[in-house]
């Protein structure tokens, strides 16, 4: 297992040090946009523990931060007019992994239409606020109802 970088960017958006346009975030995990979307809404969940990969993470946080994946896919998927969602997570360099903090991705997928290259190109940042809210507003949406949760 790959020692744990403390200054890697994600470390970063934790401390404050680096913005995002943050979806959800509570006590164990963090949900923001990724800046480099391969689709519009794809969005990231990442663990508050300092863990590198999936083998480096406690069976509680990751309990945790799957249990935000699942309560956010549908609530993004719904946000953008999604027909599905793809979830990624990588582990390790050879399996495509580029930032060492465990992270998933949610990816909002459009039937007939093509995903972005990952990495391709910085999206829109007022682009990304626009979603961000409209995301912000279904998880808010739901709450209200009381839906939080329900997928």
């Amino acid at each position: 297992m790959a020692a744990y970088d403390r200054d890697n960017i994600f470390a970063k958006v934790l401390r404050g040090k680096i913005p995002c346009h943050k979806l959800y975030e509570d006590d164990d995990t963090l949900a923001f946009l990724d800046i480099m979307p391969r689709t519009d809404g794809h969005a990231l969940v990442i663990t508050k523990e300092p863990a590198p990969d999936l083998f480096g993470i406690s069976p509680e946080g990751l309990a945790k931060l799957m249990g935000v994946v699942q309560k956010l896919a549908p609530k993004i998927k719904n946000a953008v007019g999604a027909d599905g969602v793809l979830i990624q997570q990588f582990n390790g360099a050879a399996a495509g992994q580029t930032v060492f903090h465990l992270h998933v991705h949610i990816i909002p997928r459009k039937e007939g239409v093509s995903m972005g290259r990952e990495g391709a190109k910085m999206a829109d940042p007022d682009a990304l606020a626009a979603t961000a809210e409209k995301i912000r507003d279904q998880i808010h949406s739901d709450e209200i109802r009381g839906e939080a949760g329900h997928g």
